[in-house]
């Protein structure tokens, strides 16, 4: 399938052309980025561009919008530009974004694969409500994805309440969202609108669809979201009242979970592995950056408590939006038909 990368030259953008290298299901026809970048050779743009997309030519949005040409989009534009970009492609084109603009949208999943694949029923309400022969797929903030990937096998014990503390890498910011002065030495526990994110979109992450739309999780959900002085990798203190179960069961769920592995998509990677003392320069990259490290499990009460460790821009950002497109393809969503994404009802 053809497939164009939106917000091409920063840091999420990057990290979706390096994980589509070589990619077998899908070919990279287009790099979209701003006016001052178009026409440029990615390579010039990004001297650490994999060597397969160095000469692609990067396209301006307005040029690409005219004539998008691909069976299928991954965004990584800001949030502020995407929701009537990704409107218009989705008329005709599957959408998948890290943007946050349509995250919230009663008829568009937050998607995690491993968490709530049902959830892509949605897909065929978009397309019915709105008209369109695409849809918009969105993955979860960084902290919200690391978070419900530790959370979907404890959901067999009666999850009662979330309490989460978040260490969060400065890589999430953006090239240029923390001044060095600000980050080094310190901790910084204050991040805009950070904690309303992850206290909803877990919800809906881990609710179900009821009516067209989706029902939030019962449970309570609180944060407190701090920024690091780490480059990559979201770490998270978890505090997870439970309605049974002991610390050898929740270790066994955890050690055990591997939903989709039968699937046989691309990208997938076993989301968990049990380690005692998770750690970001240690464990952010297992799987290719989509694998979540747990460890720390302790009991007081009924209240579980752990620490999860993941790398926020692959795990959190585009190599869940990239498996997003993987289970869609397999699920039979979206398939290439005359060289356009056409609509299927197989995953119906």
């Amino acid at each position: 399938m053809k497939v164009a990368v939106l917000g091409a030259t920063g840091m999420v953008g990057r990290t979706f052309v390096r994980l589509l290298e070589g990619h077998p299901w899908f070919r990279v026809e287009k790099l979209v980025a701003s006016e001052r970048s178009a026409g440029r050779p990615y390579g010039e743009v990004v001297e650490d561009s994999p060597d397969e997309f160095r000469g692609l030519e990067i396209v301006s949005l307005g040029e690409f919008l005219e004539d998008p040409g691909v069976d299928l989009v991954f965004n990584a534009l800001p949030a502020s530009l995407s929701r009537e970009v990704e409107e218009k492609l989705a008329e005709e084109i599957p959408v998948f974004t890290n943007a946050r603009a349509h995250r919230y949208d009663e008829d568009v999943p937050i998607l995690v694969p491993e968490v709530n694949p049902d959830h892509l029923g949605l897909v065929e309400v978009q397309r019915e409500r709105r008209g369109w022969e695409g849809f918009i797929v969105t993955n979860p903030n960084c902290s919200t994805a690391v978070l419900t990937v530790s959370l979907a096998p404890l959901r067999e014990f009666g999850i009662r309440r979330v309490h989460v503390a978040t260490m969060q890498a400065v890589s999430g910011a953006g090239f240029s969202g923390l001044p060095a002065l600000a980050v080094h030495d310190n901790v910084i526990p204050f991040i805009s609108g950070e904690e309303w994110k992850i206290e909803n979109e877990s919800r809906k992450i881990l609710g179900r669809i009821k009516g067209g739309k989706i029902e939030p999780a019962p449970f309570e959900v609180s944060a407190i979201a701090t920024r690091v002085p780490v480059l990559h990798g979201h770490t998270e203190a978890v505090f997870v009242e439970l309605a049974r179960g002991s610390v050898e069961d929740v270790r066994e769920a955890f050690e055990s979970f591997d939903p989709l592995g039968r699937l046989g998509l691309p990208s997938y990677e076993k989301p968990l592995i049990y380690t005692e003392v998770p750690q970001p320069r240690l464990h952010r990259d297992r799987g290719r950056g989509l694998t979540v490290a747990v460890g720390r499990l302790e009991k007081s009460g009924r209240v579980f408590k752990y620490v999860v460790t993941g790398h926020n821009l692959v795990r959190g950002a585009a190599g869940g939006s990239l498996l997003n497109a993987e289970l869609a393809v397999k699920l039979g969503y979206i398939m290439r038909k005359k060289g356009k994404a056409q609509p299927s009802s197989a995953g119906k």
